[in-house]
């Protein structure tokens, strides 16, 4: 370890009348969410919101945040390690706001019985306005010690809304007459209401209209604006879901308080079904808070282990979803457990044969390439330290996994795991079918109905909402 790499404290022997010492530090949106989940201050003077934080709103920071960086200094390098509090007095003639940045100075102004030493204090901005000054008393260390520079673990915090933009995409859409099938708990009623009022969908309920009447009141949802279609069995009421779709009653299907198998029975039957010229498939789509861009995982719920023909449909499904949700070009990343072809691994042959297909123009409207492991398809440094040339390693949009497992595992350890917000849809068939999960909560639904009401309309016009429709040619 070289000499820059550690810290020398000065002990209370060491330490001379006149030292200084300095930390500079900008001030960002992350220290104000961190301080407030610190020390409990939500005041909104100095807790962004989330559209503040994308605007740049210069928020103000809290005054002891300010005063933390005096902690900074004495306890770092001036005196440094070892150094313990006694008192600290502050005074903040004037206020920091984000994108500020500060220069905090400690100045030894006196030496008292051992160990007691005495700090002026002062956090100014760099053009020398003074922010905070006091006065530190301290237990300055008795002993000499040699410390590494230690680099904090990362800390993510989330400053992205993924869906909200999708929300606001799909506001600007006619509402999709959706018929829900069983929403009679609390989050799928709430989704069903919430939607509703962010006019992304027009519901249909049906189900057991006692439960779905209790549900609604028991969250306080005004159902007199909505029809109820009694039926109490759940695969009735399914049926009844896709029956309305094919009679054009309804233009999609939200899945509520029923079991995923139940509705998809229905959607799926070959004779009064939704099937349509493709393979049916489910496409998971999620918020990471690691990630600046949506990520699209297929197939997590229908396809158990699908065939090679039927992994072209579910990679056609989902570039279909992206583009309609505005990536002109995703990129796609096939999953298996290397990222090299191995003929005792079968889901390696599947994805280099899609990554040709897709360089022949049989699969459209992306960049696919596999096999990829799961790290070089999302870490660009993992990629690069593999030496994987791609233009999708590290940097994929959709992931398609091997199997059913594979998927549903992975879609639901970034649910639960990384705090990822999920949103589901079924693609494929003649109508949008929002498949969400039991435990997902209202906004999760209103988000897939943003992405029904989005992908219905890219369907329709060939194009992304607020894009020009693709001329079409006269045969």
């Amino acid at each position: 370890m070289s000499a820059s790499d550690t810290i020398r404290n000065r002990t209370w022997d060491q330490l001379q009348v006149g030292e200084t010492a300095t930390v500079e530090r900008v001030c960002a949106v992350q220290d104000l969410i961190l301080f407030a989940h610190v020390s409990g201050n939500t005041n909104p003077l100095m807790l962004p919101t989330q559209e503040e934080a994308r605007a740049a709103v210069p928020a103000m920071a809290p005054s002891l945040w300010v005063g933390s960086l005096v902690s900074a200094v004495l306890g770092n390098i001036l005196p440094g390690a070892g150094t313990v509090y006694r008192a600290q007095s502050f005074r903040f003639p004037s206020r920091v706001h984000v994108g500020d940045r500060l220069v905090a100075t400690v100045k030894c102004v006196a030496k008292r019985e051992r160990p007691l030493a005495v700090f002026e204090t002062t956090v100014a901005t760099a053009d020398g306005r003074v922010v905070c000054e006091g006065t530190a008393e301290v237990e300055a260390p008795l002993t000499s010690v040699s410390t590494a520079r230690r680099t904090l673990p990362q800390i993510i915090v989330d400053q992205h809304d993924h869906f909200a933009k999708l929300m606001a995409a799909a506001a600007h859409l006619p509402p999709l007459k959706t018929a829900v099938v069983c929403p009679d708990d609390r989050n799928s009623i709430g989704g069903v209401a919430m939607s509703a009022k962010g006019g992304l969908i027009t519901p249909i309920l049906i189900g057991d209209e006692g439960a779905i009447r209790r549900a609604a009141a028991d969250q306080g949802v005004d159902l007199s604006g909505f029809p109820v279609v009694a039926e109490k069995d759940h695969r009735a009421a399914a049926a009844k879901a896709v029956a309305m779709v094919r009679a054009g009653e309804a233009g999609a299907i939200m899945k509520g308080n029923v079991h995923s198998d139940e509705l998809l029975a229905q959607v799926v039957k070959k004779d009064g079904g939704l099937r349509g010229p493709r393979r049916i498939s489910h496409c998971f789509v999620l918020d990471v808070p690691t990630l600046d861009h949506l990520l699209f995982v297929s197939d997590a719920a229908i396809n158990i282990s699908p065939d090679l023909t039927t992994k072209v449909d579910i990679v056609q499904n989902a570039i279909d979803l992206a583009q309609a949700c505005g990536l002109p070009k995703p990129r796609v990343g096939v999953l298996s457990a290397v990222e090299t072809v191995n003929v005792a691994i079968p889901s390696t042959l599947d994805a280099a044969v899609l990554s040709k297909m897709a360089d022949r123009g049989q699969i459209k409207g992306a960049v696919v390439d596999g096999p990829l492991a799961m790290d070089n398809a999302i870490d660009l440094e993992a990629a690069q330290t593999k030496g994987i040339g791609s233009l999708v390693a590290g940097r994929a949009d959709i992931l398609i996994v091997p199997n059913l497992e594979a998927g549903n595992m992975l879609a639901k350890e970034l649910t639960f795991v990384a705090r990822a917000e999920a949103a589901g849809l079924v693609l494929g068939a003649s109508a949008p079918v929002m498949l969400t999960s039991r435990a997902d909560d209202a906004r999760a639904r209103m988000a897939s109905c943003a992405l029904a009401l989005l992908y219905e309309h890219f369907r329709r016009e060939g194009a992304p909402a607020g894009a020009r429709p693709a001329r079409r040619l006269a045969s």
